[in-house]
């Protein structure tokens, strides 16, 4: 896919260079020189403009590529300017970053296809990593439904997966688990690698290291570490 990421501080930088180490096409702009320097190696195509002036906004193929990312977070006004003249140009797929409520709150008026809250996702995530105080990764589905990644508790070793009881006890459902194995790299240095199980092995017992994936409300989840 063709994206465009607008903006390419700490938050720009790292999405756009992710994106294209998985294989998308990048066009990357900023008014910085030095943000375009440090990323125009690692992208399709940099540009140092200021998306804020429409003629200079116009510089770039808009319409062309599958989405358009205002990765703009710390300058409120430029964001909110970009996004409008974004819209003015009728590009379709606009995605925009928000770093508050306030912020937010303004895009929301914009009907945008997405508005990413990275600060507050990472907030959240710290909050459930706190909260269960254990190696988790959540995924938020709406208001009260998540699906959680976390490494089995040691009471639940040697219990067949199919006595765990999880979705009778506490309403979750088991949707995947990962299967820990040692394996020695080149160096002959021993290491665990995780690989997911395709099909739930009922018949097989949880080992030391197995991570679990379930789905269910949060205060359920909640429920389950007190109980455990």
């Amino acid at each position: 896919m063709r994206y465009i990421i607008i903006g390419l501080g700490n938050y720009g930088h790292v999405l756009a260079e992710e994106l294209s180490a998985l294989g998308h096409e990048i066009i990357g702009a900023d008014i910085s020189e030095s943000r375009v320097d440090s990323i125009k190696d690692k992208v399709a195509t940099a540009f140092v403009i200021d998306a804020t002036d429409e003629q200079s906004l116009s510089v770039l193929p808009l319409n062309s590529v599958d989405i358009v990312i205002v990765a703009i977070g710390e300058n409120f006004g430029a964001s909110i300017r970009v996004v409008a003249l974004l819209k003015q140009k009728k590009v379709s797929h606009i995605f925009a970053r928000a770093i508050d409520a306030v912020h937010k709150a303004v895009l929301e008026a914009f009907d945008l296809e997405r508005i990413l809250t990275p600060e507050e996702d990472a907030a959240r995530s710290l909050v459930q990593l706190l909260d269960f105080g254990t190696n988790m990764e959540g995924f938020r589905i709406d208001q009260d439904y998540y699906v959680v990644k976390f490494t089995v508790p040691k009471k639940f070793v040697g219990y067949f997966v199919s006595e765990l009881n999880l979705d009778e006890e506490f309403h979750l459902k088991m949707i995947g688990l990962k299967r820990a194995n040692k394996v020695t790299n080149c160096l002959g240095i021993s290491l665990t690698e995780l690989h997911v199980k395709n099909e739930l092995p009922g018949n097989e017992k949880v080992e030391e290291g197995d991570e679990l994936v379930c789905y269910g409300r949060y205060r359920d989840f909640q429920a389950f570490w007190k109980a455990i």
